[in-house]
């Protein structure tokens, strides 16, 4: 989640980027959470929003993920352009639905 995003985003900022509801997304952050993947901490200025941040753990698991995402990578065979190309147009039908609705 952290690619490209502030620090520490909201849960607001992460819903809007992986195009989740808050019905969806506060679950999955609870269990996240639970697991001890992920902290929340309310905003000193505005108690109504609520930072993420990994935890240890879950800095821990992300970098034992990045090498593995390579290899599968590495491994599905599928050249990096195409991919890049793939990863446009998806980004693009995104806009566009969201635009329509």
């Amino acid at each position: 989640w952290q690619e490209a995003a502030p620090e520490q985003p909201t849960v607001k900022a992460l819903g809007e980027r992986l195009a989740l509801d808050s019905g969806t997304l506060t679950p999955l952050l609870k269990r996240l959470e639970q697991l001890q993947l992920v902290q929340r901490q309310r905003s000193a200025r505005d108690e109504r929003e609520v930072h993420l941040s990994l935890s240890p753990s879950g800095k821990a698991l992300r970098d034992q993920v990045g090498p593995l995402k390579a290899r599968l990578l590495c491994d599905s065979g599928v050249d990096l352009d195409r991919l890049s190309d793939l990863r446009e147009g998806l980004d693009h039908l995104l806009g566009q639905i969201k635009a329509l609705s």
